[in-house]
């Protein structure tokens, strides 16, 4: 342990469950009992970035949390990577220490639902995972519907092997999956939890909202993509400007320039990270922010949100 904000923990197994997607299996490095989490929660871990800069912070949903076995989760090798997934894949082994957040939980299961539906697109899966488990040993309803390109679906099946039944479906295909006849058939009082593209969990509340869902009953998890144009956020008070790249985020720029800024979640969802904005048109890209708080640009979520303009002042 190293704080009551911070965990040491030390990797006891990272194997290959598929192609291209390493579990990580973590203890506390000092063999001490860790902080215990419910489904949906999620670490932030502290991973060197390539080159030698300043390490990247990439969150990750706990796939299992056992505080005497440890936690559990899996991470994605991808190609458009900044540093932290193939750090994970190609260098991180076990017996190695690493520095990661408590858990925190932006993504929780109501326990007043009717009943849970869960729909996850590819590696989304991971908070389902911890969903199902719950949710079979409370005896609770839901289905779940996992979402995967066709050459992956059988890799999604494989982690769900464990979990039979008819409640639980693999859809191979992006447009296998019937959302709207699926979000119509569901009882009253359901909530439905989705994970997975941004464009996908975006159809899901789009479709919801038509049918009449209450907004309060669509929950949706993601980490956030860096992706877009680079610009230049002046940070008024410091009295400097830092450039922002196109695959960085604000909040991983600010970080480089060795100014301090409070996050969490770092996918834009928990307000922690929110700065004040005075000149600039911001991207917003958060799901904090109501539709009023967006349009006076008073403030950004700099995790997730760039900039449309070449430059945004904030008063930091």
């Amino acid at each position: 342990m190293m704080d009551d904000r911070t965990l040491s923990l030390r990797v006891a197994a990272a194997p290959l469950v598929a192609t291209g997607l390493r579990r990580l299996h973590l203890v506390a490095a000092d063999g001490s009992r860790l902080p215990p989490a419910a489904p949906g929660a999620h670490i932030t871990l502290t991973l060197p970035s390539p080159a030698g800069a300043r390490p990247l912070r990439n969150s990750y949903t706990l796939v299992e949390a056992d505080p005497e076995r440890g936690y559990q989760l899996i991470v994605r090798r991808t190609d458009r990577s900044r540093g932290g997934s193939h750090h994970i894949h190609d260098r991180l082994q076990p017996g190695d220490t690493i520095e990661a957040t408590v858990p925190h939980n932006l993504f929780a299961l109501h326990s007043q639902a009717r009943k849970h539906l869960l729909i996850a697109g590819g590696i989304g899966i991971t908070p389902m995972l911890a969903f199902v488990a719950h949710l079979r040993e409370a005896r609770a309803a839901f289905e779940l519907h996992q979402i995967a390109s066709a050459d992956e679906a059988g890799v999604f099946a494989a982690l769900l092997a464990p979990h039979p039944g008819e409640r639980i479906q693999v859809h191979a295909g992006r447009d296998a999956c019937d959302i709207a006849a699926l979000l119509a058939a569901q009882p009253l009082g359901t909530h439905v939890y989705t994970c997975g593209p941004g464009a996908m969990m975006d159809r899901i509340a789009a479709v919801a909202a038509e049918l009449g869902w209450p907004a309060s009953h669509v929950h949706r998890e993601d980490f956030g993509a860096a992706g877009g144009e680079p610009f230049t956020a002046r940070l008024a008070r410091s009295g400097i400007d830092v450039a922002v790249a196109g695959d960085q985020t604000l909040l991983e720029a600010i970080e480089a320039a060795g100014i301090d800024t409070p996050s969490l979640c770092r996918g834009g969802a928990c307000g922690v990270c929110i700065l004040p904005l005075s000149e600039g048109d911001p991207e917003h890209r958060d799901h904090f922010l109501s539709e009023a708080e967006r349009a006076s640009g008073c403030h950004i979520m700099p995790c997730v949100s760039r900039s449309r303009s070449a430059t945004l002042v904030l008063d930091i």
